[in-house]
Formats: C-alpha cells, structure tokens, sequence
C-alpha cells in the first residue's frame, strides 16, 4: 500500500542513508535526502526513490552545526508541512585508526560532533516539531530512528572514540523513547554489522576473511550486509509493524550479535 508520509534521513547519499531512503520510496514515501558535500551523490539518490515510487528532495547540511540542523528541518516542513520520521545516519568513521593510548583529540571530537551532538540536538529539535503535529491515521505524532553499530558494545582499540559515540548513540535511544513515549512518538534502534559501503571499502579484504573464509565465520550468516537490509528494518517502522515497541534494539547484523560456543 502505498502511503504519502514524510521522511529526513540524514546521510541519505551514499551507503546506508541511501539504502533507507530507496525503501522509504518503495511505500511512497517523501524523503528529505540531507547531504554533507557530495550534491551529485545526493541527487543519484533522489533519483533512486523517485524510480522506487517516492519523491523528495535534496538539501544540504552538516549536523554537527547548529544553523543546519534548525536549516534542515525548517526546509523539510516547507516542503512537507509534517515529518513522520527522522532516521539519524549521518556519521563518520575516525579519520586515523589509532591505539586507544595513541588516539588524539581531532578525531575524537570531529566524531563526537558528527555522530552523537548532531543527532541529539537534531532529535531534540525534531522532537518538538513532532509533539505539535496531529496525530496520524495509526495514532503516531512521529518515529525517530537511530542507526547505531556493533560496535555500540563491541570493543575496537584503534577505533574506541567511534565505539564510544555509538553506544552514546544507542543510550541516547532508550532516553528520548522513555521521554517521548506517551506523546505518540516511538524511539528504535537499528545496528547494523558489517554493512558493504564506501565506509568499509578499505577494510573489505579482512572482512571478507572473517565472514567468508574462515570455519566458522563471524556471522552466522555467512555474507556480508547491504545498505537495503537496513532500509527494510526502517521501512518496516515507517509502516507501523511495531507500534507497541520503543527504545527496541533491532540487530541487522546476519546474526553477529550472537554468543556462540
């Protein structure tokens, strides 16, 4: 069924924001396609979910900075008077892989603006929007998003400023769905595991290693994720398959969450 609500995904050019926005325009969706610098990436995307049945489109911001944040918002209820949903994406990975005693400040503090500042202060924002809207066909003033990371509990020494905002990311979660939870707004997690994107492109070699080569394989399921598994975890938020769940973790991860003897 086909359905006109409205979407911001930020980081929606590439990698996984693209795979969440193409499925988000398989229901009909109208999807606000945020962009850091790649404008060209941004409108192939919107192409994309035109093709997939939705519309949209692009607009440029960093969430890391304030006036893009209020920038983003203010243009996406222009386009679409309400927003339905918002999936926190957007994120980098650290700009030097370093041992957790040699780690500097410049990435630290680059990944906590990005990856845990940005989506608090742009759910914080979007929040209040969403508490004045009426209230959809299926009760819901709206649903935020956030797509976190094994690496939210998995311990990587020369990454540990990227694990650290992820599991910022996944308690931030749990606070705004108790928060939000009797004003019809609805707080999930998605985690996502080893995910085939421009992101882990450098790491593709060792990867394929442990997922497909070894005995036993890091996953159970023995391939590598796609931007689209993800996209369908949101897609099936959008469409209200959970509406008795907030501050649910979903793991996307072909089972890597598992404890295995």
């Amino acid at each position: 069924m086909s359905f006109q609500k409205t979407a911001l995904v930020t980081g929606a050019s590439r990698g996984i924001g693209r795979g969440i926005a193409i499925e988000l325009g398989r229901i009909g969706c109208r999807v606000a396609i945020n962009y850091a610098g790649n404008a060209a990436a941004a409108a192939e995307a919107l192409g994309f979910v035109r093709a997939a049945g939705g519309d949209g489109f692009v607009v440029q911001g960093d969430v890391a900075v304030s006036a893009d944040r209020e920038r983003l918002v203010a243009q996406a209820l222009e386009a679409f008077g309400r927003l339905d949903l918002l999936v926190n994406n957007a994120g980098v990975a650290p700009t030097v892989r370093a041992d957790l005693l040699e780690a500097g400040e410049e990435s630290f503090d680059r990944l906590f603006a990005i990856n845990l500042k940005g989506p608090f202060f742009l759910s914080q924002l979007v929040a209040k929007q969403m508490l004045g809207q009426e209230r959809d066909a299926e009760g819901f003033r709206g649903r935020i998003v956030n797509i976190t990371s094994i690496s939210a509990y998995t311990a990587s020494i020369n990454r540990g400023d990227y694990c650290m905002v992820k599991a910022g990311l996944a308690m931030m979660t749990k606070l705004f769905a108790e928060r939000l939870a009797n004003d019809g707004i609805n707080v999930y997690e998605i985690r996502p595991g080893v995910i085939a994107t421009g992101m882990t492109g450098g790491v593709k070699e060792k990867y394929d290693k442990l997922i497909l080569h070894d005995e036993r394989g890091i996953t159970p399921i023995r391939r590598w994720g796609k931007p689209e598994d993800i996209g369908r975890a949101v897609r099936a938020i959008m469409e209200d398959r959970f509406p008795f769940s907030t501050g649910a973790v979903f793991d996307v991860d072909g089972g890597f969450h598992l404890h295995r003897l």
